[in-house]
C-alpha cells in the first residue's frame, strides 16, 4: 500500500503536536509529510526530520505536492477557507477544533465540503476514545437506569502569557472576524463534544435551547470562565462548566447520572469509573484511536469515520450561542487574584464551583457564585469540601 501524501498548513503552536503525529504515521508507513504551510518555513530541527517543500500558499502546495489529504492546524477564522480550498481540489482533511467561529460558516464548509466529494475529520481526539462506544453500550443496556442528565466539568491552568501567543487568543473578534476564542469552544471544547456525545446529541438537530454564563478573571475579551447548560431532543440537559483559572490543574471530565447510578469518564486518560446501586465501583481503561489514522483508514478500507462534520453539529449549535451572546462580564477585582511567581490569575473556589455544576447540573449563578449573573432561579446547595 502506497504511503498517503499529507500536507500540514500550521506547523507551530499546536500544529507540533500534528507534525509529531505525521512523523509517527509517516514511520509505520501509512503517510508521507509532502508540505507545510507556514508562514515562516521551518527549520530542520522543527520539521523532526527531511524537510518537505514549504509554502505559505496552501492552495499551491496542494498542487505541486500532489497531497491527498491535509491536516489544518491554523487560526480558528482561517478552517473554513482553507478547508474548501482542500475540498476544491480533491484533498481530504483533518479539520483542527473548532471547525469553524460561527455555525453559518460551519455550514459553509461542511456543505462545501460534502459538494466536492472529499471526507472531513474534525479533530475532537477524545471522539476517538474507544471509552466512548464503551460509555454508550453501558446507557444502551440500563447499567446506571434511565439517563438525568451529563455534566462536563473542566478546571485548567492557565497563565496570561497564554493569552498573548498569538494575535487571536482570547479574542472574540478580530479585524471584523469572528474568532470565540474562550474555555469552551477551544481549550476545552473536547469537555463539550464529548458530554454531547456520550448522551447521543452530536447533530445540531439535537439541540433545543442553550443557556450561557460567560466571564473571565484576565483581560481578554473572550471567556475564561463560563458554563453553559444545553437542553437536548433526547430530554436529558447537558451541563458543561470550564475554567482557565483553576486554584489546581485538574483532569477533565464527564460524568453521566442515571437513576440507579452514574458513569464518569476522565476522557483525556480514556478512563471509565462505573458507580450503581448494589455493585462495588468498577474502573475501565481503554484504548484510542487516532483522528489522522482513522481518516487514513477511511481513505484505504473504508473504513467509518469517526468525527464526521455532522456529527460536531450540536457542539456547533453551542459555539454560535456563545458567539451570540452578550460579551463576558470581567469578574470584579475581588473575585481573583494573582499567584506569585507564577503570572496566572486565580478565581477562588472555582475548582469546587465547576465539579459541583457537573455535580448538579447546575449554573454557576444557581450554585451562588458571587460574581454569577443575578438569577430568579432556586439555588442549588452543594457541599465544596
Amino acid at each position: 500500500m502506497s504511503r498517503i501524501p499529507v500536507v500540514l498548513a500550521g506547523a507551530r503552536g499546536h500544529g507540533r503536536w500534528h507534525l509529531a503525529n505525521i512523523r509517527r504515521l509517516e514511520r509505520a508507513g501509512l503517510v508521507r509529510l509532502a508540505g507545510v504551510c507556514e508562514l515562516t518555513p521551518l527549520t530542520e530541527q522543527e520539521a523532526g526530520g527531511e524537510v518537505p517543500e514549504q509554502s505559505a500558499d496552501f492552495g499551491a502546495l496542494l498542487d505541486s505536492t500532489g497531497a491527498r489529504a491535509a491536516v489544518v492546524c491554523t487560526p480558528i477564522p482561517s478552517h473554513t477557507d482553507l478547508a474548501l480550498t482542500a475540498a476544491r481540489k480533491g484533498v481530504h482533511l483533518l479539520l483542527e477544533k473548532p471547525p469553524a467561529p460561527s455555525y453559518a460558516e460551519f455550514r459553509r464548509m461542511a456543505d462545501g465540503v460534502a459538494e466536492a466529494g472529499v471526507v472531513c475529520q474534525v479533530g475532537f481526539q477524545s471522539l476517538g476514545s474507544h471509552a466512548v462506544p464503551a460509555v454508550r453500550a453501558l446507557i444502551a443496556e440500563g447499567a446506571i437506569g434511565e439517563v438525568r442528565g451529563i455534566g462536563g466539568a473542566g478546571a485548567w491552568v492557565r497563565d496570561e502569557a497564554y493569552f498573548r501567543r498569538a494575535p487571536w487568543s482570547g479574542r472574540r473578534r478580530l479585524d471584523g472576524a469572528d474568532v470565540i476564542d474562550g474555555a469552551l469552544t477551544n481549550p476545552l471544547a473536547h469537555a463539550v463534544a464529548t458530554a454531547l456525545a456520550l448522551g447521543g446529541s452530536t447533530r445540531a438537530e439535537d439541540v433545543d435551547g442553550i443557556e450561557t454564563e460567560l466571564s473571565h478573571a484576565n483581560d481578554i475579551e473572550a471567556d475564561d470562565t463560563s458554563c453553559v447548560r444545553i437542553t437536548t431532543a433526547q430530554g436529558h440537559p447537558v451541563t458543561v462548566a470550564a475554567t482557565l483559572c483553576a486554584e489546581r490543574a485538574g483532569e477533565p471530565y464527564v460524568l453521566v447520572h442515571g437513576s440507579r447510578g452514574r458513569v464518569t469518564f476522565w476522557y483525556k486518560q480514556d478512563r471509565v469509573l462505573l458507580q450503581r446501586g448494589g455493585h462495588g465501583p468498577e474502573e475501565f481503561e481503554y484504548g484510542r484511536t487516532d483522528l489522522l489514522e482513522n481518516l487514513v483508514d477511511h481513505l484505504t478500507t473504508g473504513a467509518g469515520l469517526l468525527v464526521p462534520p455532522e456529527g460536531t453539529g450540536a457542539f456547533m449549535k453551542v459555539v454560535e450561542a456563545i458567539r451570540r451572546a452578550p460579551d463576558p462580564e470581567p469578574l470584579p477585582d475581588s473575585a481573583w487574584h494573582r499567584v506569585p511567581g507564577e503570572s496566572r490569575r486565580v478565581v477562588p473556589g472555582i475548582d469546587a464551583l465547576v465539579a459541583a455544576a457537573a455535580d448538579t447540573l447546575s449554573l454557576y449563578s444557581e450554585l451562588g457564585a458571587p460574581w454569577a449573573p443575578r438569577t430568579e432561579r432556586p439555588l442549588i446547595e452543594v457541599s465544596t469540601r
